[in-house]
């Protein structure tokens, strides 16, 4: 398998919320760069380091970076736009910048190039019992099932990445006919489009990240859904009252792909924006997280109905009492 290395730029006050972000997402290893770390190991070295490679001494004035390595496949792919949906995220937090640029670099490749490179892994596939998915350079058909044509683009999502698959094998089975749907942190907006292929009436679609948004209405016209049935936004509602209250309404379904403390930190916006009765599908969840998120949304008011774990991710489906 190739990899690609990816260098995070931050500061030493944010190398242990960047790293636990990045469990959170899935990447299980880090090298870590951090000059200030290193000038303390020279200051307070014992008398068994007589010698220190040259090389090494570069530390002392490097920028703070920590690096993951992600396969140059569709789950690398997703990952890599769910750590900038992250590192955005952090920013707009940071507004001290304590943290650093929070950029994200791709060693010895071009960005372009690279998010090409794995479509050759992408090919059309079932989920569920109703769906098949596929994207737009592929030809697929397939006379019992609908067919749900995707291109991630810039953005996350295709519905292989095992999150994805749980949410929508969840949304098969909860949706009806003519429900309103809410997809948070919407990505390629591969959720959303789904359930109105499935029958939903109208949807909205949110994300951090403008070009998330703009690739999710894309998307939405591949599927021949109309502009007037399926609006999206970008920014952070836990940020922007005016975003929050643009979205406020009654949905029968919330969607939510994101990460743990993300989804713990939205709780009270779920049992805001669904009707009472209404269904929310979480995922994006690490199974060594599992527990202190769904505690968190029950601790909401929100009823667990069902918990899916696959290969280390979870999703679960609430229900907002009537």
């Amino acid at each position: 398998m190739e990899w690609t290395e990816v260098n995070i730029f931050t500061s030493a006050e944010g190398i242990e919320l960047l790293c636990s972000k990045l469990l959170d997402i899935g990447v299980k290893g880090f090298v870590i760069k951090d000059s200030e770390d290193f000038k303390e190991f020279l200051e307070n070295k014992t008398d068994q380091w007589d010698y220190i490679d040259e090389d090494l001494m570069g530390l002392a004035d490097c920028e703070t970076c920590v690096t993951v390595y992600l396969p140059v496949n569709e789950q690398g792919a997703d990952m890599l736009m769910s750590v900038k949906a992250m590192l955005a995220e952090l920013k707009t937090a940071d507004a001290e910048n304590l943290y650093g640029r929070l950029e994200a670099e791709l060693s010895n490749i071009r960005e372009e190039d690279w998010a090409n490179n794995w479509k050759q892994y992408f090919k059309p596939f079932k989920v569920g019992t109703k769906l098949a998915v596929k994207p737009s350079w592929e030809e697929y058909s397939d006379s019992d099932r609908v067919i749900l044509e995707i291109d991630p683009a810039s953005s996350f999502g295709t519905g292989q990445h095992h999150t994805t698959r749980l949410c929508l094998e969840l949304l098969e089975k909860s949706l009806k006919k003519g429900d309103s749907i809410l997809d948070m942190g919407c990505g390629s907006g591969i959720l959303s489009i789904a359930a109105m292929l499935l029958g939903a009436d109208n949807a909205v679609a949110v994300d951090i990240d403008e070009n998330a948004a703009s690739t999710a209405m894309e998307n939405a016209a591949k599927n021949n859904i109309p502009e007037t049935l399926y609006k999206t936004y970008f920014g952070n509602i836990l940020t922007d009252k005016k975003l929050a209250d643009a979205i406020d309404g009654s949905y029968d379904i919330i969607t939510a792909n994101i990460v743990a403390d993300v989804l713990i930190a939205m709780r009270d916006y779920f049992v805001r924006y669904l009707r009472n009765g209404g269904t929310l599908i979480i995922s994006g969840i690490i199974e060594e997280r599992m527990d202190e998120v769904l505690s968190s949304v029950e601790s909401a008011g929100l009823i667990q109905k069902e918990v899916s774990v696959k290969d280390g991710w979870a999703a679960a489906m609430y229900v907002k009492p009537v």
